[in-house]
């Protein structure tokens, strides 16, 4: 009974480990999108602040959207 309590304990601590690592990952590009959009030099101002506040209301949503509709365009 012993290794199934050990490996209990193992999966939770990895699940949390791998919940922290996502969370820290999501905020991180969250913020690096949120810069991203404030310095960008859009065609009209006002996009600016639809993107940013598109950004901070929506999360991390609003900042995958944000990555794919802008940036990664921009890449191109």
């Amino acid at each position: 009974m012993a290794t199934g309590w050990g490996g209990l304990i193992f999966g939770s601590i990895f699940a949390s480990l791998l919940f922290i690592a996502i969370g820290i990952f999501s905020l991180v590009f969250w913020i690096l999108m949120l810069v991203d959009s404030i310095q960008r030099k859009f065609k009209k101002s006002d996009e600016r602040v639809i993107w940013v506040l598109v950004i901070i209301l929506t999360g991390i949503i609003g900042a995958l959207i944000y990555y794919f509709v802008v940036k990664r365009k921009a890449k191109r």
